[in-house]
């Protein structure tokens, strides 16, 4: 039985005076794999970030497998849901196997060393993301591309069956965003649910299950790939004009959609 494992009901969030989302609902089922879509500023950070709990909306609530984020403890809630941010920022020049390992502290107890456990993990997550040659490099001197692995492979540390990645595929060249997608796909197969905030509409109609899509009104419609990615709503979100967003388009409209504005 499919279950659901992230769910928004009517949240809503402002910044200062600026109503940023309004009344965003959606649910998400275990190993779908989301596309969020939406020009920069609509929100898209924001709901990731109330996603995880870094931010508390002002009204409505975020569930986690059914119980909302308030009631998950601070140890419990990063072993179920990881965070994959824009940046990461290191005050040091940590290598990349001491900065994988950071995804076992929820593990961990209060000054308490890694045990055989998490070091089993930390392997298996930078095998995942193919960098185990790289366990010594500075995070400095790696690409885009190692970075952004980096960055996924502390998730999988964490061991946590929904990833939010928060444009994993900025400053890619195309060469590296196939690859990333390609290894989101291939974590997504092995049971981990993915929402990623994405600019590249070209990544979507092939490799997201499902879509959801902020606008500067603000309002936001959430669906299968295939309803969401039309010309109409797709003209209506980014101001262009529907024939020049035919190319990104899947089919035409039925009537599956949470929400039309």
């Amino acid at each position: 039985m499919i279950s659901t494992i992230l769910e928004f009901q009517n949240v809503s969030f402002s910044r200062g005076s600026r109503l940023l989302l309004d009344r965003l609902s959606f649910a998400i089922e275990t190993q779908e794999m989301v596309a969020l879509l939406g020009p920069n500023g609509v929100g898209k950070t924001t709901m990731l970030k109330l996603a995880s709990r870094l931010l508390q909306p002002a009204s409505g609530n975020v569930l986690l497998q059914g119980k909302p984020l308030a009631d998950w403890s601070r140890q419990h809630l990063p072993r179920s849901i990881a965070l994959v941010p824009q940046e990461l920022e290191l005050p040091f020049n940590f290598r990349v196997e001491e900065i994988v390992a950071q995804g076992r502290v929820p593990y961990l107890p209060l000054f308490g060393a890694g045990t055989t456990r998490d070091r089993e993990a930390i392997e298996s997550a930078m095998e995942a993301v193919d960098i185990v040659g790289l366990r010594d490099r500075p995070f400095s001197q790696l690409s885009g591309g190692e970075r952004q692995r980096v960055k996924i492979a502390i998730g999988l540390a964490q061991q946590s069956k929904l990833m939010l990645l928060d444009e994993p595929t900025q400053h890619l060249d195309v060469g590296r965003q196939i690859e990333l997608i390609a290894l989101l796909r291939r974590l997504n197969k092995r049971g981990i649910t993915i929402i990623a905030a994405v600019h590249d509409l070209h990544l979507v109609a092939e490799n997201f299950s499902s879509v959801i899509m902020l606008t500067p009104e603000p309002a936001w419609i959430a669906g299968p790939t295939a309803e969401v990615m039309r010309p109409d709503l797709l003209g209506r979100t980014f101001c262009v004009s529907q024939s020049d967003l035919a190319q990104y388009c899947v089919s035409p409209p039925s009537d599956g959609l949470a929400q039309v504005w």
